[in-house]
């Protein structure tokens, strides 16, 4: 209810009903009580009810809407999008999938029309660089040797980049390339008592050099130093990947506007409700969180140092507390490209030496009534790849599929097709959430 209180006027601060001023012949302020009083209602009333519409048409507007019945707006139009797959609703899915790519074609044909200056002189190096790789001369040497590390270094940076990204679920670039290249670098490396493989065709493809070396030469070291190259580039690809969230998050927070990510706005819930948190996910979450926010350069370190699927927190940590670019962005070079990076080499390299790799084949030949039959392909893969690896192109006939590296391709093939689908699918959400916030914004103006 709006009201002053009784008997004082809001404009002059007399009290209504006041007496008259002692000797006075006149009634002064206190002539006439009840049309003051009368007044005074009629003012109140009508600025209560200027307020009350104002209130209302803010309401309508949004601006006063219960926070209750927006989080659960928010929720049914998340299910919503959610439901906006390939193998529930492909036609829309595809349809979506299509205006968005349209979309954001055009955004970045209007960023690109607003930066002629850039890309005319991204147009001359080009023109430049084509020029020097297709004329003749003595300078071609120099030319296929930058070409084939520029190409070494941006094949595994770029799987290091779909690792991490968030573009749909991510792609595993480490269990599905880095990881197998460093195994069979590995095997190759026992088997040949050698690292120094004739290039080409490595990396491409592993072969014994002629002269191969003595037993027991071959160390952790020197198969950790044939494949730092890759190993490194690859942390490098996956450190960039983490860049995204961090942007997202530092410019919400710079301009003040709501980002159009639920992974921000789920860190944003987290922070409000971080003392009633329970789960250990939450837990876990918080952790990071409070890791990174206290401790800084070490504790984003020491987030991006170990296998952690938290790590896109600490990028959205770290952009919505302004935390220095180069500050983020050293530290996670560092502990993904350097520290996790050997980490995951000495365990992969562990693994597969030669006698992990006989003692496991041997387990395996140990369980009961299936072992025999099991233990089998991974003799054959084994003394397959043995074969590859003395491979001279006058030897025999070449040797059949086993089904072990049937099976890899396949899985391989599956997480890609899996990988794009992720996108086709988060790209159609995408465009489902601008429909949604088209509407609402609609609604608001009405």
């Amino acid at each position: 209810m709006c009201w002053f209180p009784v008997g004082r006027s809001p404009a002059t601060g007399v009290r209504v009903g006041q007496e008259p001023l002692p000797g006075s012949g006149e009634a002064g302020v206190g002539a006439a009580p009840q049309e003051l009083l009368i007044y005074e209602m009629a003012e109140n009333g009508k600025n209560c009810d200027q307020r009350r519409v104002a209130m209302n048409k803010e309401q309508h507007n949004g601006n006063f809407t219960d926070p209750s019945s927006m989080n659960e707006k928010k929720r049914r139009e998340r299910e919503e999008r959610q439901n906006i797959v390939l193998w529930r609703q492909p036609l829309i899915t595809l349809q979506y999938f299509s205006l968005e790519t349209l979309v954001i074609l055009k955004e970045w044909t209007s960023k690109l029309w607003h930066r002629q200056s850039i890309v005319v002189s991204f147009l001359l190096l080009l023109a430049v660089l084509i020029a020097t790789y297709y004329v003749e001369g003595a300078h071609q040497q120099y030319v296929q040797r930058i070409e084939k590390q520029f190409l070494l270094y941006a094949y595994w940076i770029g799987l290091g980049i779909l690792s991490s990204v968030g573009l749909g679920t991510g792609l595993h670039t480490f269990l599905l390339y880095l990881g197998p290249h460093i195994a069979s670098v590995t095997l190759a490396a026992y088997e040949c008592n050698s690292v120094n493989f004739p290039e080409p065709p490595y990396p491409d493809q592993i072969i014994c050099p002629d002269e191969e070396g003595p037993e027991g030469t071959i160390s952790l070291w020197s198969i950790i130093s044939k494949v730092r190259i890759e190993a490194c580039m690859w942390g490098i690809g996956t450190a960039i990947g983490e860049l995204p969230p961090y942007f997202m998050a530092r410019a919400a927070r710079l301009s003040g506007a709501e980002p159009d990510d639920e992974e921000y706005q789920e860190f944003e819930e987290m922070l409000e409700h971080a003392e009633s948190a329970q789960d250990f996910a939450s837990r876990a979450k918080l952790a990071v969180q409070n890791l990174v926010q206290k401790v800084g350069f070490f504790g984003i370190l020491a987030c991006a140092s170990i296998p952690n699927p938290l790590f896109d927190l600490a990028g959205i940590t770290c952009g919505h507390f302004l935390v220095p670019f180069w500050t983020f962005f050293g530290a996670t070079l560092i502990g993904k490209a350097i520290i996790k990076m050997h980490i995951q080499k000495i365990f992969v390299i562990i693994t597969f030496s030669k006698h992990i790799v006989e003692q496991m084949v041997a387990f395996i030949g140990a369980v009961p009534g299936i072992g025999p039959s099991l233990q089998k392909p991974f003799q054959e893969y084994l003394e397959a790849q043995r074969q590859k690896l003395h491979h001279k192109s006058e030897m025999g006939t070449p040797q059949g599929e086993n089904w072990l590296s049937w099976m890899f391709e396949k899985l391989v093939v599956v997480m890609v097709c899996y990988f794009i689908l992720s996108i086709i699918n988060s790209m159609a959400q995408s465009y489902a959430k601008r429909i949604q916030q088209r509407l609402n914004s609609e609604e608001k103006t009405k």
